[in-house]
């Protein structure tokens, strides 16, 4: 049933200060009545407790005992005398003497002096004190009974003193406006403290309904696994508060684990790396490169009101492929420019020896340029039997001659066309060439050498430049995202390609490691374990 249909705000600080408001009231009700049901017992304890003591003092008094035995039964008794001498001074009910018959010996009202106790002295006489309330001839009282003893020890009668209850209602109604004081100050403290706890609950719910705030988490919900970007939300200490369905594949997390994850450190779930730093905010900045696992990521961070963050990625993977296939477009292109112009210029070399009637020569010519091309596509295939690989070979060949840095292949390269993933290693050797030709370009003696061989089942690249060499002290940190020597291009980051090498290797069992070539400059291996069929 709705709050509406209860008559209830539908505003859901206004709920809130009315529930608290009646569970303060409804915990100062209990209080006060545990604390009244407890106080009325003792209040008739101390009331039996006051009689019992008037008797016993009474009791102690000898000559009570003495004017019992001497004495008969009447108004004018030194029994008599003594019991309401005692009632007067300690505000009892009555003071009743009675001997051994239960016969009264005194009494407040003189006629009933000589009369049978209602109520049973047995245990009075028999030795035994008694505490009770009960209903007598002067009404209901708290009552104490003493044996009376006379002086040799005997028991010669009893003392029965009554204290009205109508005192001890008393003591207990004029305890109670107290007790509603105290009661009614503890309420207007939680009404008070209500009050400001729902003031500040309407600031952070914004004065909405308890449905609104239900139906805003049901489109957070659908909005967060729907969108086709990831979302990761932290809280303050680093732990994951919630990762989306985009996110958990983005990252290679499984599906149905992200209800798991929250409330476990982001180091735990993605481990040390870039990402982990990036998501954490240790390393800061907008639109952040990283490599999760075979995907290029671009991550932004958003810090929150309560310290925590939320952080989103976006996949970058198909971007970064279709800018390296541009850069290679690129190469390419201006290659073919290259070897437009030079064809040009070969073919007026060639029209030349003909008008001139050096045909001998001009024969020479074309097979001597021809043969050249022919060659280098020969030895690449007779060593490299995969097509993709051979293709990536003979165009990165006619691309680092156009920029004046020999490729060559080892005299031990030698590839079967057995390979398990070949766009895998098409990949990598095209990155590790591409940074071997920036790298040599422009050396006193260029030169690029390309290695590549099987070993069993095992794919082993390895790739030689004459370039300055990479320092000992950073042969790790230039396979992490982001780290380049490079300027920048308008269409894609730098620092991808060898963090994307070490992960392709990686991710196949095996290792990417750089070091330095023998003729120096600087060496790139790749060790595929079971890349081969």
């Amino acid at each position: 049933m709705s709050a509406r249909r209860l008559g209830l705000p539908r505003r859901a600080v206004s709920q809130i200060l009315l529930t608290q408001l009646a569970i303060a009231a409804g915990v100062v009700a209990l209080a006060t009545g545990l604390f009244l049901a407890p106080l009325s017992a003792q209040l008739d304890d101390q009331a039996m407790r006051r009689a019992l003591a008037i008797a016993q003092s009474a009791a102690a008094d000898p000559s009570l005992a003495v004017g019992l035995l001497d004495s008969g039964a009447s108004a004018d008794s030194p029994v008599q005398s003594s019991a309401e001498r005692i009632r007067r001074a300690t505000g009892a009910q009555y003071v009743v003497v009675l001997d051994l018959d239960g016969v009264r010996r005194s009494h407040p009202s003189a006629d009933r002096i000589g009369l049978p106790v209602s109520t049973d002295p047995s245990d009075a006489l028999a030795g035994r004190e008694v505490m009770e309330i009960d209903d007598g001839t002067l009404g209901r009282s708290a009552r104490g009974k003493v044996p009376l003893l006379a002086a040799d020890g005997e028991i010669v009668g009893a003392v029965s003193v009554g204290i009205a209850y109508d005192s001890v209602r008393e003591r207990l109604l004029g305890a109670i406006p107290g007790l509603l004081a105290y009661a009614g100050g503890a309420l207007a403290a939680g009404a008070l403290a209500a009050y400001l706890l729902s003031r500040r609950i309407q600031r952070q719910t914004r004065d909405l309904a308890f449905s609104d705030i239900a139906g805003l988490l049901a489109e957070r919900e659908a909005m967060l696994h729907s969108v086709r970007e990831g979302v990761i939300a932290l809280a303050p200490d680093g732990r994951v508060r919630l990762v989306n369905d985009e996110a958990a594949r983005l990252l290679g997390l499984a599906p149905d684990a992200t209800g798991g994850l929250a409330g476990r450190p982001l180091d735990d779930v993605l481990g040390a790396g870039r990402t982990a730093d990036v998501l954490s905010g240790r390393v800061t900045g907008r639109d952040l490169l990283t490599v999760q696992g075979p995907r290029v990521l671009v991550a932004n961070r958003m810090p929150t009101e309560d310290g925590g963050a939320v952080a989103t990625l976006r996949d970058r993977t198909e971007l970064e492929r279709l800018g390296r296939e541009l850069d290679s477009t690129r190469g390419l292109i201006d290659a073919l420019r290259a070897q437009d112009h030079e064809h040009a210029n070969r073919l007026h070399t060639l029209l030349g020896l003909l008008e001139l009637g050096l045909h001998e020569e001009a024969v020479e010519f074309v097979t001597e340029v021809a043969g050249v091309h022919r060659t280098t596509a020969e030895q690449v295939t007779e060593k490299v039997h995969d097509p993709l690989l051979a293709a990536l070979l003979v165009g990165k060949a006619t691309v680092a001659a156009e920029r004046g840095v020999p490729l060559r292949l080892a005299g031990t390269t030698l590839l079967p066309d057995r390979l398990v993933d070949p766009g895998g290693l098409v990949t990598i050797l095209g990155n590790l060439v591409d940074n071997a030709l920036d790298a040599a370009a422009g050396s006193p003696a260029p030169l690029v050498e390309v290695e590549l061989r099987a070993e069993g089942r095992t794919a082993v690249l390895m790739v030689r430049d004459s370039g300055p060499g990479v320092p000992t002290a950073r042969r790790e940190e230039i396979f992490t995202e982001g780290w380049s020597t490079k300027q920048p291009r308008a269409h894609r980051e730098r620092g991808l390609g060898l963090a994307l090498v070490r992960r392709l290797a990686e991710r196949q069992g095996g290792s990417a490691r750089a070091g330095e070539a023998a003729d120096g400059g600087a060496e790139f291996s790749v060790v595929l374990p079971e890349a081969l069929r």
